[in-house]
């Protein structure tokens, strides 16, 4: 029985890494729009994850004729008005890299205690199908702290400057098999993994009929 491609919609090497480790044996062949040929857009413009996520699913899925699944995510620091916020992937602008980004926020956090540093990764999972406008949403996020400094070489993205209390450690400093368990994206896709479980079902039936 041929396997139903699920696109996921993202140019981000790391987040597509994720993405296979988190929907590994959930019955889709995971694609990505380079393996297809495709060009999507980068750019987001909505003012929410949500609005972001919905946009970037319906693009995929219109683009290539698959159910698409793509996410939009972001760093969120109590301390900075909840900053950088949606805008996490433009903070400070299109080619800023994040050793930039992480002196900024270091920078403006500088001399803060423990108890003004609160932070969290939000992360807002979209899936839709070539055939409906209808997107549906799952929503994930994790609790933390902005660190000292940049540690640990595992992550991507703002994951060396954000500290779980509970390990003693950052993101970017776990192994990947815990991370997915507790990471904001991880508890997103956890949740998304029954629907994509109904939509398989319904394909197969639909396959299935003469």
């Amino acid at each position: 029985m041929l396997v139903p491609q699920l696109l996921i919609a993202t140019n981000n090497p790391g987040k597509l890494a994720e993405f296979r480790r988190l929907l590994q044996g959930c019955g889709w062949d995971l694609v990505s729009p380079r393996e297809l040929g495709l060009k999507l857009p980068d750019d987001e413009p909505g003012e929410t994850y949500a609005e972001n996520a919905k946009i970037k699913a319906l693009n995929g899925a219109l683009a290539s004729g698959l159910v698409t699944l793509a996410d939009d995510s972001g760093l969120e620091i109590d301390a900075l008005d909840g900053a950088p916020g949606a805008r996490s992937a433009r903070f400070l602008g299109e080619g800023a890299g994040f050793d930039r980004r992480f002196a900024e926020i270091l920078g403006r956090m500088s001399g803060l205690p423990s108890a003004r540093r609160w932070a969290r990764f939000r992360c807002v999972v979209a899936v839709a199908e070539p055939d409906s406008v209808a997107v549906r949403l799952f929503e994930g996020e994790v609790q933390g702290l902005i660190a000292l400094e940049p540690r640990g070489e595992l992550g991507f993205g703002y994951d060396p400057i954000f500290y779980l209390p509970q390990r003693a450690q950052t993101m970017a400093e776990l192994p990947p098999h815990v991370k997915d368990v507790i990471s904001h994206r991880g508890r997103a896709a956890m949740r998304t993994r029954p629907l994509l479980k109904e939509l398989l079902y319904e394909r197969r039936q639909a396959d299935a009929r003469p």
